[in-house]
């Protein structure tokens, strides 16, 4: 599709090539005269309307008109409901003032009196032509045309446009987005909301189709779904909406001549189903490209839109468009993020005997990734290796220096037939001289099956992380706080500690990192005793069951960290 696809210097460069036979024919008017196209930007500019103005043809070419010159008589940004040359541009006929004010380049105002009117310019479509002189400054000579139709109050309008702004910039899930938008503009503006989305794919979705029933907004969801490709160059309002040319206000009427599209055969069974009379249609953009197209309908309100009503209409889309693309692009990378953990973090590895099960929730915030990992191996000797750390951050630079010190631990462990605490010693001298990596924090442990009662031996060390639970089959839970040393990267180069300890048949080891216990306002003594408390009471539940809800209770409803688990259960004796 032209519209979605079409780059900002595309349009530069379109602009330019039109502009300079445009500009021929303007330079021959003898007072300011500009071209706008359909969705009001620059297209020509006369020599005598860029001195009057003091701007260059690169300060006006390619920009909105209105955003750029419109101003008040105290020079401040002109409301678009009350600027009567854009109400006259959105109906496409001719009008005139005597009295109104534009930006020069210069910061100053300039008072003018202005005529404006359809344009034709050839092949690029339908445009508009504004001529305009400067007057003496005489209040009251001449009121702008006056809109017809009954627009919002100029309060009641903004104070819509800050609740839309502040409900819509408030979150960032798109669906919810959505549904913030449909509530403000049903039944405050209309009867009906229908909002068609261009997906990544370049297909359009009718997402919402949402009718005030009294107090109740009721979805019709038979008239939702996919619809057909948006057309070229068809004429129908919703075609161009969809394309970002321009808002319009329309009717069942247009619909009922022969469609040209399969998207005019939708849009026929719409009115024909929704009774609407009268209905508004605009773009929804982002900064980057045609998100989709608002639609407001009337069937209950006898009183029909007017172009008097669609500057607001575009105000409304143009803050729900910038709200889209951000949530989009936060779900988007969010979703990268989520990929990028899911391969960083190992499968666990078949042990005989043993139970493994491992969880990781991440940070609520957009990065969605963090330095938090867990990982599970088998040694050259034949026992497992367990480990769980914390690298410091919370982004794709600590994602990425945690892929490392796990790597290197891997490579450390396979070939040094050492105790743990000396293939720590080993990591953090090399995470110091040959990494990013600031600081971490780590449990290295090796388990092994004992030669007597069924019992597995466990043989860890501890770098500066929270300590490892220990709970009974009969419930009863201890914190493993031997083996205990400094965190990794501070370079004090202080021997490292082994502990060793005797798992029971049945019993349930957990390794964690902190978001799982941290809180705000909390110390960590009441989240390490809340995690025994609860790890404690759950000891009879199968270790999948055990793992969730234990993450369920103790994980603080407030936590704004990432959480990794390892939880391992030794075989019981049968008796």
């Amino acid at each position: 599709m032209a519209g979605p696809e079409r780059t900002e210097a595309a349009e530069q460069r379109s602009v330019a090539v039109l502009g300079t036979s445009l500009t021929r024919r303007l330079d021959a008017i003898g007072t300011g005269a500009y071209v706008v196209d359909e969705e009001g930007r620059i297209l020509a500019v006369n020599t005598h309307a860029r001195d009057v103005l003091a701007r260059s043809a690169e300060d006006l070419l390619g920009h909105d008109a209105h955003d750029l010159l419109h101003r008040d008589a105290h020079g401040r940004p002109l409301p678009r409901a009350r600027c009567g040359m854009r109400q006259a541009f959105h109906a496409g006929r001719t009008a005139q003032a005597e009295e109104d004010h534009f930006a020069r380049g210069d910061g100053s105002l300039l008072p003018i009196a202005w005529l404006i009117t359809p344009y034709d310019i050839g092949d690029a479509g339908a445009g508009t032509l504004v001529l305009f002189h400067p007057v003496e400054h005489t209040p009251g000579s001449g009121p702008p045309p006056e809109p017809t139709g009954r627009p919002l109050p100029e309060l009641e309008r903004l104070a819509l446009l800050a609740d839309v702004t502040t409900r819509l910039t408030s979150t960032l899930d798109v669906d919810e987005a959505l549904e913030r938008l449909v509530s403000l503009v049903v039944p405050r503006l209309a009867d009906w909301v229908i909002i068609d989305l261009i997906t990544e794919h370049d297909e359009v979705w009718r997402t919402a189709v949402v009718h005030a029933d009294g107090g109740t907004l009721v979805r019709r969801e038979d008239l939702q779904g996919p619809m057909s490709p948006v057309p070229e160059a068809s004429p129908m309002p919703l075609s161009r909406a969809l394309r970002g040319v321009a808002s319009t206000v329309t009717g069942p009427d247009t619909y009922r001549r022969e469609p040209d599209s399969g998207l005019a055969v939708e849009q026929r069974r719409l009115f024909d189903t929704t009774g609407m009379h009268s209905a508004a249609i605009t773009p929804i953009r982002s900064t980057r490209s045609v998100l989709g197209a608002l639609t407001l309908g009337r069937n209950e309100d006898p009183v029909a839109f007017t172009t008097a009503d669609l500057p607001l209409v575009e105000d409304i889309a143009r803050r729900a468009g910038l709200a889209l693309d951000n949530a989009r692009l936060y779900q988007r990378q969010r979703k990268v993020a989520e990929t990028m953990q899911n391969h960083l973090l190992p499968q666990m590895p078949g042990v005989p005997g043993l139970q493994m099960t491992v969880r990781y929730l991440p940070a609520p915030d957009a990065s969605q990734v963090g330095g938090d990992w867990y990982d599970a191996f088998p040694m050259s000797d034949g026992s497992t290796a367990l480990a769980i750390g914390d690298v410091v951050g919370h982004d794709l630079e600590a994602a990425a220096g945690m892929a490392q010190v796990r790597n290197m631990l891997r490579a450390y462990a396979w070939s040094q037939h050492e105790p743990p605490s000396r293939i720590v010693a080993r990591l953090d001298e090399a995470l110091q001289h040959i990494t990013d990596v600031d600081m971490a924090t780590m449990i290295f442990a090796r388990i092994e099956a004992a030669d007597d009662d069924g019992q597995w031996q466990l043989s860890w060390t501890n770098a500066g992380h929270p300590p490892p639970l220990l709970i009974s089959r009969d419930g009863l839970a201890r914190y493993l706080t031997d083996g205990h040393g400094i965190l990794l990267g501070v370079g004090a180069g202080t021997p490292r500690p082994d502990a060793t300890t005797l798992l029971p048949p049945g019993s349930t080891l957990v390794l964690y990192t902190d978001g799982l216990i941290e809180a705000p306002g909390q110390s960590l003594d009441e989240g390490l005793n809340r995690l025994r408390r609860h790890a404690a009471a759950l000891a009879h539940r199968p270790l999948a069951s055990f793992t969730d809800h234990l993450l369920r209770r103790v994980r603080p409803a407030d936590n704004e960290d990432d959480v990794a688990l390892l939880a391992l259960r030794t075989p019981s004796t049968t008796g």
